[in-house]
Parts: structure tokens; sequence; C-alpha cells
């Protein structure tokens, strides 16, 4: 793949290609990228991952590859910005929440496109991403996306309309985490702890328990009573955890998440 653009510099565009850059999946010279306005932003990613700026739209004519990565707020004027300017064999892969292959398809018209639901952790390789096409996708074309998006971590492949789903649990639940993590670092330093103890103590932590999950057969709710024992430290969380409804408020956040994304895909 000699050109690939990105339309929009944001977090997710920037994760993406620290993480092919990284893994030497993508020659950084076959990165361009594009935003509406802020060219510092532009300067600043040119000047650290020595990529180039698409300085003008006539330049996408030959683009291999065009990734959706502007706000999801923005995809209907820059779609119709770049629309004239694409070669039909470009393909499309869209990074936007909510934003549905269709909505796509009726600006930049019949082509490969393909939704892929990454988060943050594409900068170090550690990626949940859920994806999905439409019927113009081919094989090799299906390949090529892979090869992109596993590069950067796991890829799973569903129906477009579980992409939502996705977006509530892995996309956006690093967010999750590290608040979480917050309210941990802020309770151990009151504790007395230094922050950097805290932190050690709580990225083992979690590493830990994620890699139980990984490597061990047990389900989450057995980890957990095995952790737990009567009359102890851990029953006295888990009870303040009950009383606070902490069920309810993951419910909560996922549905809102999965909610917000559907409406987005509405165009509200």
């Amino acid at each position: 793949m000699q050109k690939i653009v990105f339309i929009g510099a944001g977090s997710m565009a920037e994760a993406l290609i620290h993480g092919w850059i990284k893994k030497e999946v993508v020659p950084r010279d076959h990165i361009y990228i594009k935003n509406r306005s802020n060219i510092e932003r532009l300067k600043e990613l040119e000047e650290k991952y020595q990529v180039h700026i698409l300085e003008q739209l006539e330049q996408l004519n030959d683009a291999d590859l065009v990734i959706l990565a502007m706000k999801p707020k923005d995809v209907s004027s820059a779609c119709e910005m770049i629309a004239p300017y694409l070669s039909e064999n470009t393909a499309i892969l869209s990074v936007l929440a909510g934003i549905s292959i269709e909505t796509i398809e009726k600006i930049l018209g019949t082509r490969p496109i393909a939704r892929v639901m990454p988060n943050t952790s594409a900068t170090i390789g550690m990626s949940a991403s859920g994806f999905a096409f439409n019927k113009y996708v081919n094989e090799n074309q299906k390949r090529m996306y892979l090869r992109l998006l596993e590069a950067v971590g796991i890829v799973i492949e569903v129906e477009e309309d579980k992409l939502h789903a996705v977006t509530a649990l892995s996309g956006s639940g690093p967010a999750y985490l590290y608040y979480l993590m917050e309210a941990w670092e802020n309770i151990g330093t009151e504790f007395g702890l230094s922050k950097e103890t805290v932190r050690k103590l709580m990225v083992q932590t979690v590493a830990g328990a994620a890699m139980m999950l990984q490597t061990g057969q047990d389900e989450p709710c057995v980890l957990r009573k095995k952790v737990t024992s009567p009359g102890g430290t851990t029953e006295a969380g888990i009870k303040a955890l009950e009383r606070h409804r902490f069920n309810e408020a993951i419910y909560a956040c996922i549905k809102s998440a999965e909610a917000r994304s559907r409406e987005l895909a509405k165009g509200q």
C-alpha cells in the first residue's frame, strides 16, 4: 500500500500512526494527514512521526486507503469535501463512533468501506477492535484491513449493528478504567502512600488480574470469590460496592455509551 491518508488528526489517528510505524507495518513516508483547520496539530504529528501533511485535496487522487478519523459530527461535511477527489479504487476505513457504512456510502459512493472501533491502546499494540465491512470489500482487501488492524491489537469481526456495543465496551472502555484508577490513586495517597507507590501497585494489580482472565479458565465471578474470604477485607470492600450499587453504575455507564453510539448513527 503506497498511500494512506488520514482525514482527521486526533488521538485515534495518532494511536494508529504510532502503532503502524512502531510495528513497521506501514512506512512513515506512505502516511499523509489532513484535518479541517488545525495546522498546528498537523505540524506536531509531522515532526513527531515524519509523516506528510496533505497540502491539497487533489493529492487524494492516488490514495489507496482513506481513513475517516474526524469527529463524528463533522463526517458529512468532511466526506462531501473529499468526495470529488477520490479515485473509484480508493478504499475507506472509518474509525468513527456510531457512523454507519450506509451513511458513508451515501456521500462517498459504492466502494470498499470498512468500519472499525479500536481504542487508544493501539499506540502500544494492545487495542481491542471490532470490525465490519460492506459487500464491496473483497478477500484481498479484507486481508489488507485485518493486517493493518491486527498490527495494533486484537480484531474481532462482528455484524455492523454490534459495533455500537463494541464502542461502549472496548472503544470507550479504557476511559472507564482510567477513571477507576484515578480514584485508586486519590484514595491511596490519602492513606499516606506516595503516588509512585500507588501507581506501581495499581498497574500491576490490573495487569495481573487481566492476565489471570486471559490465561486461566475461571470466570470472573469465580476469580472474585477466590479472593474474597468470609469476614475479610475484600468482602468488606465488595459489600461497600454493593451498597453503592456498583453493578448498576457499570450497567448504566455501558448502556449510556451504547445508546449514544446509536444516536450518533442517526445524526443526533
